[in-house]
């Protein structure tokens, strides 16, 4: 592997993916945004955006075979990190607008409208982070920017057997009327709820973080 990652952002008809590979770049990261399947597999490590409604990225992520390139690259082992409602995807289910839609079912988990007095949650939030987390290393009292409606309010950790072989997923929170899942890390596959690309120097450094993973 070169000292830069190459990592692959998943093009399936998402909009404002273009700040987000330049943030990777920035990051230190050989970007490339493409639904080729082979570069798909072949990358480092895939980023799987999303912007807009839970049951339009599902059809655009279908559109292009989305689901099983994921899949198959969580089941080699190899590392995926899905930012904003690419992160939702990957819970069982979602209910916005009055349409409920199956996920990735990679966690347990539906997405719902936040419980919040003002909705959608726009703009810098503090996050609670778990011990041993890889992707907030040095990032715990970090702030990060946030523009959602819609998210997962239980937690996809409870549901673990406590005698699985599995670890439990490591779970990061904010709130905004209540709380819900800002990241998950579990293996191969992250994701976050905010945007890493719109977050800064936190933001950058967060991926840089998840980056040191790939080597």
């Amino acid at each position: 592997m070169t000292s830069q990652p190459n990592v692959v952002v998943l093009d399936h008809g998402s909009g404002n993916v273009r700040s987000a590979v330049r943030a990777l770049e920035h990051a230190g990261a050989q970007v490339e945004l493409t639904s080729d399947p082979e570069l798909v597999a072949d990358a480092d490590g895939l980023v799987v955006p999303g912007v807009g409604a839970f049951a339009a990225v599902m059809r655009q992520l279908r559109e292009v075979g989305g689901p099983r390139m994921i899949e198959r690259r969580l089941a080699g082992g190899r590392p995926v990190l899905g930012i904003c409602v690419g992160m939702q995807v990957m819970f069982a289910s979602g209910n916005e607008h009055g349409e409920h839609a199956s996920g990735l079912d990679q966690w347990p988990g539906t997405v719902d409208r936040l419980d919040a007095p003002i909705v959608p949650h726009m703009g810098w939030s503090p996050v609670r982070v778990p011990e041993g987390s890889t992707l907030f290393a040095g990032l715990a009292d970090e702030r990060f920017y946030f523009v959602h409606s819609y998210a997962v309010q239980q937690d996809p950790a409870a549901a673990y057997d406590a005698d699985s072989p599995l670890d439990p997923p490591l779970v990061t929170w904010a709130e905004h009327g209540t709380p819900f899942v800002a990241a998950v890390e579990n293996g191969a596959l992250s994701a976050t709820q905010f945007h890493p690309e719109k977050s800064g120097d936190a933001g950058i450094q967060l991926l840089r973080n998840w980056l040191s993973t790939l080597r």
